[in-house]
């Protein structure tokens, strides 16, 4: 039945399972920043703040669309390598089984790629002095 999900529909319910991951793991570093002897942090904070602006705002969009849809995920079974998760859309029922360093790698993918967005965001023609971005 798996088949019958496109791909936006799986990026919907995959937000759903990296974007709680990536929050906590963003509060946590945040937290670790905020009280580390950095002589400059407020760099570094406002780095992760703003990427936590952008993960919350996602998933709280995720969180409408799947609502609206009447789409619903539900953590299944876990042991030491797998976590199961159970997707619910259009009256169908899809398990699927994600490695533990499958959701790890992948988190830490995303935390550069909000890192990346939040820099061109705020900065989008930001010339150092050398004139390269």
């Amino acid at each position: 039945m798996s088949s019958l999900m496109t791909k936006e529909l799986i990026l919907h319910f995959e937000n759903m399972i990296y974007l709680p991951f990536l929050l906590t793991i963003l509060n946590k570093d945040r937290e670790t920043i905020d009280n580390m002897p950095f002589k400059l942090k407020r760099p570094y904070l406002q780095l992760v703040d703003q990427a936590i602006k952008c993960a919350e705002s996602d998933l709280r969009n995720t969180r409408i669309y799947m609502k609206r849809q009447q789409y619903k995920i539900l953590q299944g079974t876990k042991d030491k390598l797998f976590t199961e998760y159970v997707f619910y859309y259009n009256g169908y029922e899809d398990h699927r089984k994600y490695l533990h360093y499958q959701l790890r790698n992948r988190t830490e993918e995303l935390i550069s790629v909000y890192f990346h967005q939040v820099t061109i965001e705020e900065n989008p023609n930001r010339k150092n002095s050398w004139g390269s971005v």
